[in-house]
């Protein structure tokens, strides 16, 4: 074998300047990103071990708990998911999902996986479950877990979970929801909320990259998983390995990552330690503004970018009244070409928007206002791209009217 032509190997790695105001990824913070940068160090280094200790606690900060078991998954966040789901339901457990977007049909999918008797409950997209429908499922099904997206960027909708939890307490039900498109731009209260297991990413109102989960397990979820453990180290302890004590999965299994995490610091895999570095940094950033302020300020600018488009003419999708404050989706207006004005909006402004999923593919684009882009001059930015895009393809925009309406929200907060 000979070595490859000087000539044909690429240069380093150059990614063009965005603005990325889709429904996530965002841009990272710029510390998270200098935090990525710093030195590696052995996975049982003293540093190492006290860097995971104090990320766990930065995390029960920004969910709003006490739970030991708060701790990161290596993935994005369907690794996540999956550790989440697999390894609270045994085959054969019915699992309630109630589905008004697209990552509920992903709780759905995942729980099938993981060979739950999966019962589903729909809504309009666009809409939010009430509680007492969602009890009147549990009651008619029964389930071993309720499984629930809390911002669902599909739809932009933010289904409230304050009575959920003491709906699942009541009935003998495990509560978990993905709150990966919400935490940090949102009130997220895992212990006064009732909450067993949530699980969340960093590419959102986090404002870190994809590729770390953070996941916190209230004291009986963590019993639930323990209760399966059969496992340790990685040595197959005696048993049958068809048995629906097995967790389904070696590298998602929580209670061997509970070990690792925990003082016994067992070897389960080893730590993404620049991703560490980044879910640690995106939580400090948090909690040194405020996570409160943080919120505040998630609402502020979001507010802002839905008075702009509003002002602009654009139809917003959904119910308003539960609208993530991080993301609006806004109808595509009629002889606009959607895919080709998304392109020239990165193309010609380096700025970008998302289109959707499923029924409202090609029918909505999603702005995000989230993380560090949850600014005001990237919303403005964004609204001045946006209508100078849209008079391109022939819409009548008010000349200015979006930014002077978010200006005006902005000044009046």
């Amino acid at each position: 074998m000979t070595d490859q032509p000087l000539s044909t190997i690429p240069g380093p790695i150059d990614p063009p300047r965005r603005l990325l105001m889709g429904p996530g990824p965002v841009d990272a913070y710029p510390g998270v990103l200098r935090a990525m940068s710093a030195p590696l160090v052995g996975q049982y280094d003293p540093f190492m071990t006290a860097t995971m200790t104090e990320t766990q606690e930065l995390y029960r900060g920004v969910w709003g708990t006490t739970n030991d078991a708060t701790l990161l998954i290596d993935g994005t966040s369907r690794a996540g998911i999956e550790a989440a789901i697999l390894s609270l339901i045994r085959p054969g457990d019915r699992v309630l999902v109630p589905i008004f977007g697209r990552f509920g049909h992903l709780l759905a999918e995942i729980s099938e996986r993981a060979l739950a008797e999966v019962h589903t409950i729909e809504t309009e997209w666009g809409q939010v479950f009430t509680p007492s429908a969602i009890e009147e499922a549990v009651v008619r099904v029964k389930p071993t877990l309720l499984t629930l997206v809390q911002g669902d960027t599909s739809t932009t909708m933010l289904q409230p979970l304050d009575e959920i939890g003491e709906i699942c307490a009541r009935h003998g039900v495990l509560f978990y929801s993905d709150a990966t498109a919400s935490l940090g731009g949102n009130p997220f209260e895992a212990d006064a909320w009732g909450l067993d297991a949530a699980t969340a990413g960093l590419q959102k109102c986090l404002g870190g990259p994809s590729g770390s989960a953070p996941i916190t397990l209230s004291d009986r979820a963590v019993e639930v998983i323990s209760s399966r453990k059969k496992v340790e180290a990685g040595i197959r302890e005696p048993g049958d390995p068809s048995s629906p004590d097995f967790v389904r999965s070696n590298y998602f299994d929580l209670g061997m990552i509970l070990d690792y995490w925990g003082p016994r610091r067992l070897n389960h895999h080893t730590e993404a330690t620049s991703m560490l570095y980044a879910a640690r940094e995106c939580a400090r950033l948090l909690l040194l503004e405020g996570r409160d302020a943080v919120i505040a300020r998630h609402r502020r600018v979001g507010a802002a970018m839905l008075a702009g488009v509003e002002a602009m003419g654009l139809r917003v999708f959904g119910d308003v009244s539960h609208k993530m404050s991080n993301v609006v989706a806004v109808y595509i207006p009629e002889g606009v070409p959607g895919d080709t004005a998304r392109a020239a909006m990165l193309e010609d402004f380096g700025i970008e928007i998302g289109t959707s999923f499923g029924p409202l593919h090609g029918k909505v684009w999603r702005i995000g206002t989230m993380g560090y882009n949850a600014r005001p001059d990237a919303a403005l930015q964004t609204l001045v791209a946006l209508e100078a895009v849209l008079r391109r393809f022939g819409a009548a925009v008010p000349s200015g009217a979006g930014v002077d309406a978010a200006s005006d929200a902005l000044a009046g907060s």
